[in-house]
């Protein structure tokens, strides 16, 4: 009976051991998969282009205006 015990409470351990992994891994790809998905930088921010295309998307400056100032980026 000592060693039925014993053994569940190890068989309980080592579940949650390998739970915990597997949460950790899907955590770290999850984590990776919504960085490379967003597009942003290294740093986490966007470059002064990225965000002039995303407002350009949007609607929120016309042609003429995105390339003036596309121009105006690819100068500095």
């Amino acid at each position: 009976m000592y060693e039925y015990s014993h053994m569940g409470g190890f068989g309980f351990g080592m579940i949650l051991f390998w739970l915990l992994i597997v949460v950790a891994i899907v955590w770290i790809v999850s984590s990776l998969l919504n960085k490379k998905q967003s597009g942003t930088s290294d740093l986490g921010e966007e470059t002064p282009l990225e965000v002039l295309k995303r407002r350009y998307a949007r609607g929120e400056i016309d042609d003429d205006e995105y390339q003036r100032r596309k121009v105006r980026l690819e100068e500095n």
